[in-house]
């Protein structure tokens, strides 16, 4: 069961992926959760200290979302494609409202490090393994082919949640991921 601290933040997290970094109010928060008023505050005195706090969970909520579903060995393209198209159709399902409040948080960072650098070290470990699936299935620079193929699939992603969430998802990756090759 989780704790009102978690129901909190996971309504603060559904909060901004919904309505935007706006909403984000200690009252909206715990209106949200159903908990009591004043609930939020004991635990995140100020906006930012919540805010950081959405950062912190929204990467705890992604890894432990990974490490639940392992990806099946990914030794060539074709299952490349399949893992990377599997994860767009699901960060933009039933997770878009969580993809939307990472944009969302990513955008507040740009103007405060404390609100970044968590990001960008989940984004680290996202390209990381990027690098390493792209080493597995052949291509001839990785690290290059990485911010290629991320910046498409990321593309997708902001598509998908925002304009187009019909968008076909299968045929980008496969582009994306027989450029990353070459």
């Amino acid at each position: 069961m989780a704790t009102t601290r978690d129901r909190a933040l996971d309504a603060a997290l559904a909060l901004v992926g919904e309505q935007g970094i706006r909403a984000l109010t200690h009252a909206r928060v715990d209106e949200r959760a159903g908990l009591p008023k004043g609930s939020t505050s004991n635990w995140f005195r100020t906006r930012d200290a919540l805010v950081a706090g959405v950062v912190t969970h929204l990467a705890e909520r992604e890894r432990a979302d990974f490490a639940a579903a392992p990806l099946p060995p990914i030794e060539t393209p074709e299952q490349l494609t399949d893992a990377l198209t599997s994860m767009v159709d699901v960060e933009t399902g039933p997770f878009a409202a969580r993809t939307r409040a990472r944009f969302a948080l990513f955008l507040e960072g740009a103007a405060d490090p404390e609100v970044l650098t968590p990001l960008l070290e989940q984004r680290r470990t996202y390209v990381r393994w990027m690098v390493e699936l792209l080493a597995q299935v052949g291509a001839r620079a990785p690290a290059e082919a990485s911010r290629s193929l991320m910046a498409a699939a990321d593309g997708l992603v902001l598509h998908r949640v925002t304009v187009d969430p019909d968008a076909a998802i299968r045929p980008v990756i496969e582009r994306a991921v027989r450029a990353s090759l070459d």
